[in-house]
């Protein structure tokens, strides 16, 4: 199994999400293979990264170590989750956006609902809600076997001319930093929609 990633510091978390394009994570008798990440740095050059101003209780997890759960909690109606990349002190995070359902598809369907295969696990929350995530996953190893969640390499990698990158999508900041990438022409990939400040009244 190539873990490399996790030893790659902060500054690639770039590279690291394009990497983790193919990989597979299991939790709840459901596996999703990756087909959509986002990725945000901590290293003060990201304002649209929860750790741009440094560690708080809710983001001391995305300073490491690498290869951890990071949940939260957006717009008070869903979870997310991200895997923690980046040395020691560092903090990055890879957003999980968007997946296909490999394996335990009528568990996820009981999850999800009566809804399409394709759309099972298209989109952060949708992906969460597929796999049974809570949020005591949150600050738990995703590689080693000790947590609910299990993050394990593909057979076979994603073809780098198959990767696809734009902007980043739901942030009110650097939302045009192209770190969001997606396997092209993937069915499970979750549409696009561009940030809309909200204009008070």
């Amino acid at each position: 199994m190539d873990h490399s990633w996790l030893r790659a510091p902060a500054a690639d978390v770039a590279e690291t999400a394009r990497t983790l394009l193919g990989w597979e994570v299991s939790a709840c008798g459901v596996r999703v293979r990756l087909t959509e990440v986002e990725a945000y740095a901590g290293t003060g050059e990201d304002p649209a990264s929860h750790a741009h101003r440094g560690p708080t209780p809710r983001t001391k997890v995305m300073f490491g170590p690498a290869g951890y759960a990071y949940t939260y909690f957006v717009f008070g109606v869903h979870w997310c989750l991200n895997v923690v990349c980046g040395r020691g002190g560092e903090a990055a995070a890879v957003l999980l956006r968007a997946g296909e359902v490999v394996d335990g598809r009528d568990l996820a369907r009981e999850r999800r609902g009566e809804v399409a295969d394709r759309d099972l696990a298209r989109g952060p929350a949708r992906l969460v809600v597929a796999l049974g995530v809570t949020a005591a996953a949150n600050g738990t190893s995703m590689v080693d076997g000790s947590g609910p969640l299990l993050l394990t390499p593909p057979a076979r990698p994603v073809d780098p001319a198959s990767i696809s990158a734009g902007p980043r999508v739901g942030v009110a900041a650097a939302h045009d930093i192209p770190w969001r990438y997606w396997i092209t022409g993937d069915p499970t990939v979750s549409a696009y929609r561009r940030h809309v400040p909200r204009r008070r009244a």
